[in-house]
């Protein structure tokens, strides 16, 4: 070929080896190979090169796991990855896309849902335990099996929280047992245990099988050792009763959690036990986020009487130090979010119905939106988008640069859980009363007070799998479900095959 040919470049009025040129060449932006690309041939093949456009596509975020010989025309790759992005953009600003209920009837009411990478998992006052992978279209979400079997007398306890990872799902319950399941082994527990009283906070590891509960004065660390055996890694005391519960991501060697109890956070090691962060009488904690080296949390003053407002504070984990005091605002902060924030940033909620976003670099807010009637329930940010969510319901998008609301969307009850990435959107809306309004003891029909039962949303923006597969659920039952509010309509697509 032409390139096998091309020994010397001309460099103006000298000769370089093609090598040499390419070194020179990989410190040009895409812009400047377009123009290198119409100087000559000899240019043309030099500044099309696999190895800078590789280079470049890796540089930019894309396609960071594959090698150079994984694609023909890395060139091309980059043109698709970065349109695709864009049109991803678009689709979010415009809300372009499918969105689908996770609804689950049999459940009851829905009590704690948490996801991870698209898999969700919801806990329900029926004391059952779901999962759904969003990453595929047809949703048939596995029901964990409970730990108290159906023989057990009297009602089932509900679930109280649930947590999910990359390997494991983990519920706790009213009685205050817990457990765990492997999404590897299916729907037998692997792990359960027990603590005599009601749980105030669950924690899972972001990776790895780290289990984090509190109850009482008491937090228990479990996690199996290197055979696959779970046992206690820490218990540690505590002066109050926990409210916030977070493990800290990767750290090497036995599993640190940040604990918030009332007006106390706990660094709890086990080298450490007792290991104060922060402490300031009568002024609790009202919210709490970690990331692998800081934690923030929401600190509530009285600012009529001590003059100093409601603030987020920043402590560095390594060394303990107090780094930043950010916010002065009348309400108190009801959520933040530092581990999913772009570096450098953190999200805020407050009961104020702003929603604030601080660069930890400095003290005042760079943006506060104002955007829900009842106060912030939930929120996550990226590098040009925000999801907040209210205790009235509304989930609201925004463009965080502009300052401006893109969409929303309404529905009954709290919105206790948000969650994205590039191309989809997770959110649910949590009753806070957990029994059926104007239901009897004796009433099991499904479709009544559906309303009442909270609601789990599943949004997806990609271009990809829409065309041929977004066919409506209604059209994708098959005729043997007797369920009644499916209508027992089975079609198949194109035609019904009689």
């Amino acid at each position: 070929s032409f390139q096998n040919e091309i020994n010397e470049v001309p460099f103006f009025d000298i000769q370089l080896p093609y090598e040499l040129a390419l070194k020179i060449f990989q410190y040009l932006g895409k812009t400047e190979l377009g123009r290198c690309a119409q100087v000559s041939r000899t240019w043309k093949v030099l500044a099309e090169d696999e190895v800078l456009w590789y280079r470049l596509c890796q540089q930019e975020g894309y396609l960071l796991d594959t090698s150079i010989s994984d694609h023909s025309c890395w060139k091309l790759a980059l043109r698709n990855c970065r349109a695709r992005e864009h049109t991803l953009k678009t689709n979010w600003k415009n809300r372009i896309g499918a969105v689908s209920q996770l609804p689950y009837e049999l459940g009851k009411i829905l009590c704690a849902v948490h996801s991870c990478d698209g898999v969700v998992i919801a806990g329900y006052t029926s004391g059952e335990v779901r999962l759904w992978d969003t990453r595929t279209w047809d949703y048939t979400a596995p029901i964990l099996e409970p730990v108290h079997g159906p023989g057990d007398a009297g009602p089932q306890p509900h679930v109280s929280f649930v947590r999910i990872n990359s390997s494991l799902a983990v519920a706790a319950y009213e009685d205050g047992t817990i457990s765990v399941w492997s999404l590897m082994f299916g729907r037998e527990p692997i792990h359960r245990y027990q603590h005599n009283q009601r749980i105030q906070a669950l924690a899972l590891g972001s990776e790895g099988a780290t289990v984090a509960t509190a109850s009482g004065f008491e937090v228990k660390v479990e996690s199996p050792d290197d055979r696959g055996f779970w046992q206690t890694t820490g218990t540690f005391e505590i002066q109050k009763l926990v409210n916030f519960l977070n493990l800290v991501p990767d750290v090497a060697g036995s599993p640190v959690a940040v604990a918030a109890a009332e007006d106390i956070v706990y660094l709890l090691k086990a080298e450490d036990p007792g290991k104060i962060l922060h402490s300031v009488y009568g002024q609790p904690v009202t919210c709490l986020d970690v990331s692998a080296r800081e934690a923030a949390f929401g600190v509530k003053t009285f600012g009529w009487l001590l003059n100093e407002p409601n603030q987020i504070l920043l402590y560095n984990l390594e060394t303990s130090q107090c780094l930043k005091k950010m916010g002065n605002s009348i309400g108190d902060f009801t959520c933040v979010n530092l581990q999913n924030s772009p570096p450098n940033m953190v999200v805020t909620g407050n009961k104020d119905r702003r929603v604030r976003v601080f660069d930890l670099r400095k003290s005042e807010s760079l943006c506060s939106l104002y955007a829900h009637q009842l106060g912030v329930s939930a929120v996550q940010m990226d590098d040009w988008k925000i999801v907040s969510g209210g205790e009235e319901g509304l989930v609201c998008v925004w463009d965080q640069r502009m300052g401006t609301k893109l969409w929303e969307m309404h529905a009954r009850h709290p919105v206790r859980h948000v969650w994205f990435d590039s191309h989809s959107l997770i959110t649910a809306n949590i009753p806070e009363e957990k029994t059926l309004r104007g239901a009897g003891i004796t009433d099991d029909d499904l479709a009544v007070h559906r309303k009442y039962r909270g609601i789990i949303y599943a949004y997806e923006f990609s271009v990809d799998p829409l065309a041929v597969e977004s066919i409506l659920p209604i059209c994708r039952s098959s005729y043997d479900e007797v369920t009644g509010y499916n209508y027992n309509i089975g079609l198949a697509v194109p035609y019904d095959n009689i």
